[in-house]
């Protein structure tokens, strides 16, 4: 049944929430008639945390203006409803008060609910709760047929709820998504560990995900950063009630930088919860570099507010725009730049070899890491399948992101960087996100990517290809 016809949810319903949410429904789907019949379906939505190109699209889009916010948050239940648009930022803002996160919190605020479900998100709590994909209770999605239907897990449309994840808009929208939180604790306690040898690094963290603790302290979040192949580090985060001092990375004071040390114990560090979930946000990682902002004579004058991946975004957007960047370097002399911004994923027991190769042949430091498992991998039977993202149930892996650029060769094809890091990937037995530039060939992609289970959805869900196909998408950028 389609939230459009409900009056309420519960005793305790937001009536203004949905209210405002069928609203914006009603306006989606008034956009969806007004595009044109022989035109592809898209968002006209001015924000995105795509890094692959797109081909302009002169028709008008999908309108969801009405679709951007926090629909009711469930305290007892410990469930929230959200409109597809929001941000993790706004969700997070509206759930903390009750001692409530989401089971995932994706790293930047501005990425979305059903960009996080349709894209796939990751963080640090992964290894214990799966991909954001895998709390959701209840999703509405428009279809590429224009209709709006209600999916679950185990429904007549539990097909489509399986094949959503990773299908990047191609199979629909997401308009409404009902999630499970879970209770946090007002504070996050680090400990840093240093290795000097990856194959120790990958042994630990193998073990961690395993006992959920280390060295007789709980573990419930858990990343890594490596820096070098004889600097790397896992950082340890436990929820705690206990007060005392916290640290602020939104300041002077670079978060990746406080990771390292010389010791060989642990380096400790507290968080408040609220900054925990956004410590990566303040530098985008550490991509912030390439805009001055870590310069402290530039950070002290750098406003706050600008301080955020979001405004991040809007100067790379120039840079693609106006060619900033290979324009700077011609003036230089040096070769203009290959993008190279991917997240992978590959088994734990690959971790340190995919490393060691990539620390040798892609000249890109530092390189995040964050393990994860299917969040029903206790019990393989019991696992669903996810066809457009087929992990192994009951198996870690670890994602591996890095996010720079490296100079071109003269007379290498374009991509050469990125087609290396595919053929590697898929020789380890792993799987490459799509939110960036790929280049593999149509039959490599069906067999990596859904084949005849996403043909046999686009047919049902979107019989008119009003959508684009996801190889249209993901590799040739239309």
């Amino acid at each position: 049944m389609s939230l459009l016809g409900k009056a309420g949810h519960g005793p305790a319903a937001n009536e203004s929430g949905f209210a405002a949410y069928r609203s914006g429904v009603e306006r989606l789907l008034a956009s969806y008639r007004a595009i044109p019949a022989d035109a592809d379906v898209r968002l006209a939505k001015k924000t995105s945390n795509l890094f692959r190109a797109r081909a302009k699209n002169t028709a008008p889009g999908l309108d969801v203006s009405g679709l951007t916010r926090v629909i009711e948050v469930d305290p007892d239940a410990k469930t929230a409803e959200v409109a597809g648009m929001t941000t993790y930022e706004d969700l997070v803002a509206a759930t903390l008060p009750y001692g409530l996160a989401p089971l995932v919190v994706p790293q930047l605020k501005t990425i979305t609910l059903g960009g996080a479900v349709t894209g796939l998100g990751i963080e640090s709590s992964s290894f214990r709760n799966g991909l954001p994909h895998e709390s959701v209770l209840e999703m509405e999605v428009l279809t590429g047929a224009g209709e709006i239907v209600t999916i679950t897990p185990d429904g007549e449309t539990g097909d489509l709820f399986r094949g959503f994840p990773n299908s990047y808009g191609t199979l629909g929208y997401t308009t409404r998504l009902k999630i499970e939180l879970e209770t946090v604790a007002p504070y996050v306690a680090l400990r840093h560990l240093r290795f000097h040898d990856l194959r120790e690094l990958e042994d630990t963290l193998e073990q961690i995900v395993r006992e959920r603790s280390f060295d007789g302290e709980q573990v419930d979040y858990l990343d890594g950063v490596v820096f070098s192949a004889g600097e790397s580090y896992l950082t340890l985060g436990r929820q705690t009630a206990d007060p005392g001092p916290v640290s602020d990375y939104t300041g002077m004071d670079i978060y990746y930088r406080s990771i390292q040390h010389d010791g060989a114990a642990p380096k400790r560090d507290r968080l408040t919860i609220h900054d925990y979930l956004w410590r990566w946000d303040t530098d985008w990682f550490w991509c912030s570099r390439a805009f001055g902002t870590q310069n402290p004579k530039i950070r002290r004058f750098w406003p706050k507010r600008y301080r955020r991946s979001s405004f991040y975004w809007k100067l790379i957007a120039l840079d693609h725009r106006y060619n900033i960047g290979d324009k700077l370097a011609a003036r230089k002399g040096d070769p203009p730049q290959e993008r190279v911004v991917q997240d992978i994923e590959v088994p734990v027991e690959r971790t340190a070899d995919f490393v060691e190769w990539f620390l040798r042949e892609i000249p890109i430091e530092p390189i995040w890491l964050c393990p994860l498992r299917l969040r029903d991998s206790g019990a393989t039977d019991n696992a669903r399948p996810w066809p457009l993202y087929p992990l192994r149930p009951g198996h870690t892996y670890v994602n591996i992101g890095f996010w720079s650029a490296v100079p071109k060769t003269h007379g290498q094809m374009d991509g050469a960087a990125n087609r290396a890091i595919e053929k590697t990937v898929t020789e380890f037995d792993g799987h490459k996100s799509l939110y960036s530039d790929s280049f593999y060939g149509p039959e490599e992609f069906a067999a990596l990517y859904g084949g005849e289970s996403y043909k046999e959805l686009k047919k049902r869900y979107d019989p008119g290809q009003r959508l684009l196909d996801l190889y249209s998408k993901a590799v040739q950028r239309k």
